[in-house]
């Protein structure tokens, strides 16, 4: 079979979903599992001293060799390689969670008297980080619209990064990723991109101009609600060092039960990211007619304003959708509390159907709101829906009786 520059097997994704990381066969027996087993360590053992300098030296490289626990060891590589083939990459740096992995790619590539463009747009909690770490460490943000005249009134002499989120967090506003990463790119800056709703499988940011995916694993790749988990995936050989120089300071790791959790996940990612999209497809269209409903954010709708470009960079779909209905505060609650087969929280990515409500806070700082916001979309009356692999028909039932609730 042929082989690409990276080695992988030149398959399609689905095929290598289910292959990448499987268990070697014992030389002797010629028997094996199946799954590659959650092999953990704290220790490495090496043959000998010439064994240990040579990892030692591959190491100090960026070379991915392991010569302490914190690295892992073959599960760790495993999913390692997984992540690269998801996302187009040559290396993956995992971190305990989607939000250690950005603010490990940010702190990579940012130093004291910095400054970092970031779209408005983007996962709450990253502007969290500023305020707490980033500002005291001397590193200044901008949060501004993703388009080329807000940023190029934005920019500054000290600027360093670009960091995006496409579809953007909470309303799924799409970003022309390849005209941002060009400009990006005229200036000298590094591109540092969320893909946790892509996940590599329906949306690939280095493909689209990005230097850096990160994404939380915790989402779909895990799949099943049960792990924490987030990685940095990049293909330039300069980014990698600095990426892992940084992680190796920080002393990120993940357990590796956590990585195979992870990868047994990701066998069965495109089935699930797939059932749930077509769910979605079909809740979204009972919302379409309901008459509290006043918008729908979702690509994957024709009606979006971000369906053109869905449509040229995305090669599918997910579940999460968020919707915006003429109920006052007290009403969305009574929907919510009403709802029998969504559960109440605040992630999305598993098998399970989830909602929440946008918080009016979250929604007064994002400049898609004010943009797509009419008389008829009261100010924070926004639900946000992750569609499981539930059947349809019995979500819709169970939003109709909620709905019904409100009033």
């Amino acid at each position: 079979m042929a082989r690409d520059a990276t080695g992988h097997a030149d398959e399609r994704i689905d095929t290598s979903l289910q292959h990448i990381g499987q268990a070697p066969l014992d030389p002797v027996t010629g028997a094996g599992p199946v799954a590659l087993p959650s092999i953990r360590t704290s220790t490495v053992r090496f043959a000998s001293m010439d064994k240990l300098d040579q990892a030692q030296a591959a190491k100090q490289r960026g070379e991915r060799a392991p010569t302490y626990g914190r690295v892992g060891l073959e599960t760790h590589a495993a999913l390692e390689t997984l992540l690269c083939r998801l996302e187009d990459g040559e290396r993956a740096f995992l971190a305990p969670s989607g939000m250690a992995a950005i603010s490990m790619a940010l702190m990579a590539y940012l130093s004291q008297g910095d400054h970092a463009l970031v779209a408005d747009c983007v996962y709450g909690p990253v502007r969290y980080f500023h305020q707490t770490i980033l500002s005291r460490m001397g590193i200044a943000m901008d949060f501004v619209r993703p388009d080329l005249a807000s940023l190029q009134a934005a920019l500054r002499p000290e600027t360093r990064v670009l960091y995006l989120e496409s579809p953007g967090s909470l309303l799924m506003e799409m970003l022309d990723l390849p005209t941002l990463s060009r400009w990006a790119h005229d200036h000298g800056l590094v591109v540092i991109v969320d893909n946790t709703w892509g996940s590599g499988y329906i949306y690939q940011p280095l493909t689209l101009g990005a230097d850096i995916s990160v994404l939380a694993a915790t989402k779909y790749i895990g799949g099943h609600s049960d792990l924490m988990l987030g990685a940095a995936v990049t293909r330039d050989p300069v980014l990698i060092a600095k990426l892992h120089e940084t992680h190796y300071a920080l002393g990120n790791t993940v357990s590796a039960d956590d990585a195979w959790l992870a990868l047994r996940g990701a066998r069965t990612l495109g089935l699930r990211m797939r059932g749930c999209a077509d769910n979605a497809l079909t809740v979204c269209q009972w919302l379409a007619v309901q008459p509290q409903v006043s918008h729908i954010f979702f690509p994957a709708w024709a009606q979006d304003a971000g369906h053109a470009l869905w449509q040229r960079d995305a090669r599918g779909s997910n579940g999460l959708l968020a919707v915006a209905v003429d109920f006052n505060n007290a009403q969305v609650r009574r929907v919510i509390d009403a709802l029998h087969l969504f559960g109440i929280g605040y992630s999305w990515g598993g098998y399970e159907s989830l909602v929440t409500q946008v918080e009016p806070a979250a929604l007064a700082s994002h400049g898609y709101w004010a943009q797509t916001a009419s008389a008829r979309m009261q100010a924070g009356t926004v639900l946000r829906l992750h569609i499981g692999l539930e059947d349809p028909a019995d979500l819709i039932d169970d939003l109709r009786q909620a709905f019904a609730a409100a009033t």
